[in-house]
C-alpha cells in the first residue's frame, strides 16, 4: 500500500536520518508515527483504506515501504557494479574477478554485513536488473518481498538460459501469491521439473562443488556443515545413527541419541583412520593453538575472570583448556606471559618469514586482517604491508595475515593497506572509493625495553 500524498526518495530518507534532530524536525520526514498517521492510505485498487487501522496494519505499511526501498537499493547496487566494471582499467589486475572481489569487500564493510551477504546482494541486483525485470517490477510495487527476490534469482539462475522463458512468468506469479516458505518449495519443484532432462549432467557438476563449512554458534559451539551428494549424506546419517544405537545399548550410557550421534562423527573425523587413504594422508591430526593466561592454569579464581581462547573459535571452558594444555596431541600451547625469546624482525636479510615470527604474527591477529574476514590466521598468507620489492622489511611491524582472496585484493584491487605505527598491528585499509577502514588484531604483543641501568643484567628486559 502506498501513501497518496507522496513518499520521499531513499536518498532523502538517508539524509534526514543522518541529520541532527533539530534539522530533521522541519524536514519532510517528521516522527515516523506522526508521518504514518498523517497519510491517507489507499489499497491496490486506489480506494482509501478505512479508519481504525490497528498495529498490524502499521507493520504491513512499513513492510510495504521496505519492499519499495529494497527495489531501489538493488537498482543502486547494480549501478555500483556497472561503474566498477566500467572503471576496471584503473586496477592493475584488470580482471572481472578482482574488480568484483574489491567491490564486494567495500560494499560489505560499508553496510556492516558479511561478504557472503554482499555477494548475494550483487548477484540479486544483477539478476533483477538484467535478466528478470518482471520480478523487479513486482518488488518495486510491493507485490512481493526482498527475500522472495533473493530466492527467485538464486533458483531461476540455475535454469539454462534457453529454458528460462518457461519459468520466469510462473515464478513471478508464485512470488506474488505465496509466502516465502511455500514459494521456495514450489519454485524449486518448478525448476527441477523444467530441468529434469539434464539432471545427470547437473549432478556431476554439482559434485565438484562439495565442501565443508564451519559456522560459529553460541556458548563455545559450532556447526560443521558438509555439502555432498544426497546419497552419501544419508549414508553418513544412517551409519552414525547405527553406531549411536549400539553405544546407547551399553550399560550406564546416559547420552541422548543426538549426543551419541554427534560424538560418533567427532570420533570418526578426529581420531579415525581410513585404510584407503595413502600413507601421506594417514595419521594426520588437527593442529590448534590454545591461548591460556598462565594464572588461569593454576587456580580457579583467575579462570573465572580470564578465559582460555582457541584460535579461530573463541573462549572455551578452563577445564577443557587444562586438558588440552596438559599434553593433548595436536594442540599448540601459547601462554600470554611476556617472554624475551620472541623473534620480532629479520629486517632485509630474509624475505621468507621465519617460523617463530610467523607464529607470532598469526597469534596476534587470530584471523585474516581484512575488514570483516574471519578466516583463521593459520590458513592465511603472511603479507608485507610495505612490499619487499619496495623496501619493506620482514618484521612484526610490517607483517599481517591475509587470506588468499583478500591478499589478492590488496595487491591488485586498488586498495592501499598500511600498518598504523605504534598501534600494535592495526591495519588501515583505504578503498578504491576513498573510504577508510581500520582492522585491529585480536591480541596485543608484549613490547620490551631495557631495564634501568642500575637494575639490569646483560639480558634483562621488562615489558611496557
Amino acid at each position: 500500500m502506498f501513501s497518496s500524498s507522496g513518499t520521499p526518495t531513499g536518498g532523502e530518507a538517508r539524509r534526514d536520518a543522518d541529520a541532527p534532530q533539530s534539522e530533521a524536525a522541519g524536514s519532510e520526514w517528521p516522527d515516523e508515527r506522526e508521518w504514518f498517521d498523517e497519510r491517507e492510505w489507499i489499497d491496490a485498487d486506489g480506494d482509501p483504506v478505512a479508519a481504525g487501522r490497528d498495529g498490524l496494519d502499521a507493520v504491513a505499511d512499513v513492510s510495504t515501504l521496505m519492499s519499495v526501498f529494497a527495489a531501489q537499493r538493488f537498482e543502486r547496487v547494480e549501478g555500483l557494479r556497472r561503474e566498477a566494471m566500467a572503471e576496471a582499467a584503473v586496477f592493475r589486475g584488470k580482471t572481472t574477478e578482482i574488480v568484483m572481489r574489491s567491490l564486494r569487500l567495500e560494499l560489505a564493510t560499508v553496510l556492516q554485513v558479511t561478504e557472503h551477504i554482499a555477494e548475494r546482494m550483487l548477484a540479486t541486483s544483477d539478476g533483477l536488473m538484467n535478466r528478470y525485470p518482471a520480478m523487479l517490477d513486482a518488488l518495486s510495487h510491493a507485490r512481493t518481498t526482498e527475500r522472495h527476490a533473493d530466492v527467485f534469482v538464486e533458483l531461476v539462475d540455475q535454469v539454462e538460459p534457453e529454458l528460462r522463458d518457461q519459468v520466469v512468468p510462473l515464478a513471478v506469479d508464485l512470488a506474488t501469491t505465496h509466502a516465502l516458505g511455500s514459494f521456495r518449495r514450489l519454485l524449486r519443484k518448478l525448476v527441477d521439473t523444467v530441468r529434469a532432462a539434464t539432471l545427470s549432467d547437473r549432478h556431476a557438476e554439482a559434485v565438484r562443488e562439495r565442501r565443508v563449512v564451519v559456522q560459529p554458534a553460541e556458548d563455545g559451539m559450532s556447526w560443521v556443515m558438509l555439502y555432498t551428494s544426497a546419497v552419501k549424506a544419508h549414508a553418513i546419517q544412517h551409519r552414525a545413527t547405527a553406531i549411536a544405537h549400539a553405544l546407547g545399548d551399553q550399560e550406564g550410557e546416559e547420552r541422548s541419541l543426538d549426543e551419541l550421534r554427534a560424538d560418533v562423527l567427532v570420533d570418526l573425523l578426529v581420531d579415525g583412520d581410513v585404510p584407503a587413504h595413502p600413507d601421506a594422508a594417514r595419521g594426520i591430526r588437527a593442529a590448534v593453538a590454545v591461548t591460556v593466561p598462565v594464572l588461569s592454569l593454576l587456580d580457579d579464581e583467575h579462570a573465572n575472570t580470564v578465559p582460555a581462547v582457541v584460535e579461530g573459535v573463541g573462549p572455551i571452558p578452563i577445564e577443557q583448556a587444562r586438558e588440552l594444555c596438559g599434553g593433548a596431541d595436536g594442540w599448540m600451547r601459547v601462554l600470554t606471559h611476556p617472554e624475551t625469546g620472541m623473534v620480532l624482525s629479520v629486517g632485509r636479510d630474509q624475505y621468507r618469514t621465519p617460523a617463530a615470527l610467523r607464529r607470532l604474527v598469526e597469534w596476534r591477529a587470530a584471523t585474516c586482517m581484512a575488514p570483516g574476514c574471519g578466516t583463521p590466521a593459520r590458513r592465511c598468507q603472511i603479507d608485507h604491508q610495505l612490499a619487499w620489492e619496495h623496501g619493506g622489511t620482514t618484521e612484526l611491524t610490517n607483517l599481517g595475515p591475509l587470506c588468499v582472496g583478500h591478499h589478492t585484493i590488496k595487491h591488485h584491487g586498488g586498495w592501499c593497506v598500511t600498518q598504523i605505527p605504534d598501534s600494535g598491528g592495526a591495519l588501515e585499509w583505504l578503498s578504491p572509493g576513498g573510504r577508510r577502514f581500520v582492522v585491529r588484531p585480536e591480541r596485543k604483543v608484549p613490547v620490551f625495553r631495557p631495564a634501568p641501568d642500575d637494575d639490569r643484567s646483560p639480558e634483562a628486559t621488562v615489558p611496557f
